[in-house]
């Protein structure tokens, strides 16, 4: 069986006399491990709005009141 290479990747920026050099090597069980923490961010972000969102959705005449204040 083939050993995976890692994917690499690198930039270089520079402004003025500043310089940023960023290199990043991951392999293909780590770009699985950061999809699934970045969905996981995604999803509960979703709910985070879906519940600060409900009492709008449950009472939209309150919600509207509330809003002109």
């Amino acid at each position: 069986m083939d050993t995976l290479e890692p994917n690499t990747a690198a930039i270089s920026l520079r402004v003025r006399e500043s310089r940023f050099v960023a290199k990043v090597k991951v392999t293909p069980a780590g770009l699985l491990a950061i999809g699934g923490l970045v969905s996981g961010i995604l999803l509960s972000t979703s709910v985070l709005v879906w519940t600060a969102t409900s009492v709008a959705r449950r009472r939209p005449l309150t919600s509207a009141i509330l809003a002109k204040r």
